[in-house]
């Protein structure tokens, strides 16, 4: 019944034409971010006043976080109906701007995170071992002064060291990539299309303004702008799913339920103006768990009407600002997170309702 209306949803938004690709909206976006990134860095390379120069960064990272928030649209096939427009803008957003691998991402996010956000063992996105822990498993699982730095001190350097956020996350496209290509079993063209781009990337942001300034300067920068991107591709990324609200659940055999589980791990954050245009819909991850193929630009509209399907259909839609999310995302280091043993579980918990109740209301 729940898919039966479902899917009635689905074809509400094909009626009102939501389904079809906004590409020149999108690719409109995506040029703005993507000058505003060139420009910006350009003047933190060119000027020779410190305050403009930062400055610079300071718009360069705006734009370059919009890039990368833009394309994660094409990586999900959602910018246009053309594959080959989707592979070009997902190349350009991930390999070529932020040094990431295309087909690590889509393994990562795509394959594996959107099938099953925060299913423990699973979704990796919440593990930090051994250097952090974020569920109430892992902290019964440490010992001594592992257990006393995790219960006491975690919360504080965290913070401190989340410029490394992408360094890590291009440390471990490298990893990946490097053991595809290895493999002959696993290597396809893709991978290799992925180490061209990747490679690409060192020439565009370091060769490239060599020829303009030292290569040590060009290097410099390069590295600048990766530990800005640090701390505000977190702030669009981590307000999903790491807050208490965000449920996690153990991995098992229990049923599964596409619409219970996109909702029970999940919840929306609400934005101003420049940020809901850094974000491209990330703010909506509701709607794009849901519908992840469709183009960002509609996920606003969309969702008051996901927000009702929700309501009548008993699954949960939670909404917070930005800033109360951001707040409770570190508070999971400071107490972490319950895991629910199954997904009927934690969808009880989240409605209010306690094991025994819900028995009773199922009976």
């Amino acid at each position: 019944m729940d898919l039966e209306e479902f899917a009635a949803l689905r074809a509400e938004f094909a009626v009102r034409g939501w389904h079809r690709k906004a590409t020149g909206a999108v690719v409109a976006e995506l040029l703005f971010s993507f000058t505003l990134c060139i420009v910006g860095y350009v003047m933190f390379l060119a000027c020779e006043s410190q305050v403009l120069a930062w400055l610079g960064m300071a718009l360069s990272t705006y734009g370059m976080l919009g890039v990368v928030t833009n394309t994660h649209t094409s990586t999900h096939n959602g910018t246009s109906d053309k594959k080959w427009v989707n592979e070009l803008l997902s190349y350009l957003g991930y390999p070529l701007f932020a040094n990431l691998s295309l087909t690590y991402w889509r393994n990562a996010h795509i394959t594996i995170h959107h099938a099953a956000p925060n299913v423990m063992g699973i979704d990796d996105d919440h593990d930090f071992m051994p250097w952090f822990v974020t569920t109430e498993a892992e902290m019964r699982k440490s010992r001594g002064l592992a257990r006393f730095y995790y219960r006491h001190l975690q919360k504080y350097f965290f913070p401190i060291i989340l410029w490394v956020h992408v360094f890590l996350r291009q440390k471990s496209s490298w990893v990946y990539l490097t053991k595809c290509l290895l493999d002959p079993t696993r290597r396809r063209r893709a991978h290799w299309l992925d180490l061209l781009s990747m490679t690409l990337y060192w020439v565009a942001w370091i060769g490239v303004p060599s020829l303009f300034v030292p290569f040590s300067d060009a290097l410099l920068a390069s590295m600048v702008r990766i530990a800005f991107l640090g701390y505000p591709l977190f702030a669009v990324l981590a307000p999903a799913h790491y807050p208490h609200e965000a449920g996690c659940v153990r991995r098992g055999e229990w049923p599964k339920d596409f619409l219970a589980l996109q909702t029970c791990t999940t919840i929306n954050f609400r934005t101003g103006l420049l940020g809901g245009f850094v974000c491209s819909g990330l703010q909506y991850q509701i709607e794009h768990h849901l519908f992840p193929n469709y183009s960002h630009v509609y996920y606003k509209r969309m969702s008051p009407h996901v927000r009702a399907f929700c309501e009548r259909m008993g699954y949960p839609y939670r909404t917070m600002g930005w800033g109360e999310a951001l707040v409770k995302i570190f508070a999971i280091f400071a107490r972490p997170k319950p895991v629910a043993p199954d997904l009927e579980t934690l969808h009880d918990e989240l409605q209010g309702r306690s094991p025994a109740a819900a028995e009773e209301s199922a009976a």
